[in-house]
């Protein structure tokens, strides 16, 4: 990028949950940002208000297909998240990560721009070592109902490291553990949004197991600068950098705080824990706060406030 020139950054899966974040933040640093959704688990309304900044621009597009541009940079969200979505279509959720990725790749390295691939704590799988460090190599099914975005996300990764070996090209891998925040889908399977949206409606909170599995939550805005971060500010290093809240919470923790901070009169109900469903996610994060200086500060308590009222007003 010449100096003085406004940096254009691609963003796949930009009107997603955290994709619409990441373009709304990039707006804010004065980039001019490409945004391409498909739409499958993107809603428009997500980056609705974004539409009238002649520095934003959305295009309709399926990364599975190649796609063409001139940009500095690019962020590749593009992948539903969620099980209950990426088990909707589980072949076309591999096609996404392995035919959408090479096609990325290969745009970045024709253009010369620096890519970032949004993987996930899933590549851990049902792990044995806790908190999980990048260093880790993983437990997982390859042919459970899962392994689509599991063993595809580790595909992903693979086809990056593959680049950035046999042709230098400049690449960041993140992994992204338990996110939430404005903006996610109520009916997206995710245990925040469900156990948030159960509780506003006055229904039985369902448990899956007996609640003492456990997450770390992150909030969305702490992710999101931690995205940008690991792009900007880790110089050469490829990564894989962990990005998550090391707070580790249970199931049912989570669940009492969500009916404490809406008030719901709900009840917990625990149904049986779905096949292959970690028993513990906790990240190690010591790498990326070495690297670029990233910690999440945003406590449960008060990301969850933020959550329930955004949900309180869609319903």
């Amino acid at each position: 990028m010449l100096k003085g020139i406004v940096k254009r950054v691609l963003v796949t899966g930009g009107a997603g949950f955290l994709g619409s974040h990441l373009c709304s933040a990039l707006l804010d640093k004065g980039y001019e940002v490409l945004c391409l959704d498909n739409f499958f688990t993107g809603r428009k309304v997500n980056i609705i208000s974004l539409l009238s900044n002649p520095f934003f621009e959305l295009i309709r597009h399926d990364i599975t297909a190649p796609y063409n541009a001139e940009v500095d940079e690019i962020y590749n969200l593009a992948c539903p998240a969620s099980p209950v979505h990426y088990q909707f279509d589980p072949v076309q959720t591999v096609k996404t990560c392995v035919h959408g990725v090479i096609n990325f790749l290969d745009l970045a390295l024709r253009i010369k721009a620096r890519i970032l691939q949004a993987s996930t704590s899933e590549v851990y799988g049902d792990p044995e070592e806790h908190p999980q460090k990048e260093s880790y190599w993983g437990r997982v099914n390859p042919i459970g109902a899962r392994s689509c975005y599991d063993e595809g996300k580790r595909c992903a990764e693979t086809l990056f490291f593959d680049f950035h070996r046999q042709y230098a090209l400049p690449i960041k891998v993140v992994r992204i553990f338990n996110t939430y925040g404005p903006n996610m889908s109520i009916n997206d399977g995710r245990v925040v949004s469900n156990f948030i949206m159960q509780a506003l409606r006055g229904e039985d909170i369902t448990i899956f197991g007996d609640g003492s599995q456990t997450r770390s939550f992150c909030y969305v805005t702490d992710l999101i600068e931690g995205l940008v971060a690991a792009m900007e500010k880790s110089g050469e290093a490829p990564g894989p950098f962990n990005l998550g809240n090391p707070e580790e919470f249970t199931i049912l923790e989570l669940a009492e705080k969500v009916i404490s901070i809406t008030g719901s009169k709900s009840k917990m109900v625990f149904l049986p824990l779905p096949s292959d469903d970690p028993c513990q996610r906790k990240p190690d994060v010591t790498v990326a706060q070495k690297m670029f200086q990233w910690s999440p500060k945003v406590k449960l308590e008060d990301g969850l406030k933020e959550t329930i009222r955004y949900f309180r007003d869609l319903v």
